[in-house]
């Protein structure tokens, strides 16, 4: 199988931080499972990715200690081919991952998860500039609002509009689960 699954930083880490809303969680978790359960179903490995970084008490919600680095709840359960530990935004940096999709003759990644326009494009970009061939689900990212430097706001919807933009052709095929899963050869 030259195909992997990445779900990168779908934790319950997100759900403890201010800018959190359960707005799109329903939407986004419905297109996360069903490319889980169609990955599981084609035999395609999945990989896990969680994020863990800052100071290492259980106040805060990405360290270890906080319990909250665990699957978001809502997240199908699935038995990971691999699980690894980022602290920076690329899944592919100081993580193995690389190492790992390598030894196992991997082609093709299929990237979803948290936070759209963070670690999931971040990853995206990387693992094109190495030769890798993306598929970018976004119906299968999730982000929330922000706020601009000028002070206005920027929606996720925005946020997810542009980063389906600029990876477009350029870093990543952006697909839908259903056009990620048909591509299996």
């Amino acid at each position: 199988m030259n195909t992997c699954l990445l779900v990168i930083d779908a934790q319950a880490s997100f759900q403890h931080r201010p800018y959190s809303t359960d707005r799109d969680m329903g939407a986004y978790l419905a297109a996360q499972n069903a490319l889980i359960h169609g990955a599981q179903a084609a035999g395609i490995p999945i990989v896990r990715i969680f994020h863990t970084d800052g100071p290492a008490d259980a106040s805060n919600p990405f360290a270890l200690a906080s319990g909250h680095v665990r699957p978001i709840d809502g997240l199908a359960d699935f038995q990971p081919a691999a699980t690894f530990q980022k602290s920076r935004h690329s899944a592919l940096v100081g993580t193995g991952l690389d190492v790992w999709l390598t030894q196992h003759g991997i082609q093709r990644l299929i990237v979803s998860g948290i936070r759209t326009e963070q670690c999931c494009e971040t990853t995206t970009r990387h693992a094109s500039d190495l030769g890798w061939t993306v598929d970018y689900v976004i119906d299968a990212t999730l982000t929330f609002d922000m706020q601009q430097p000028d002070g206005r706001p920027l929606s996720a919807q925005d946020i997810k509009d542009r980063t389906a933009t600029v990876l477009q052709d350029r870093f990543a095929r952006i697909c839908s689960v259903e056009q990620a899963l048909k591509s299996q050869p």
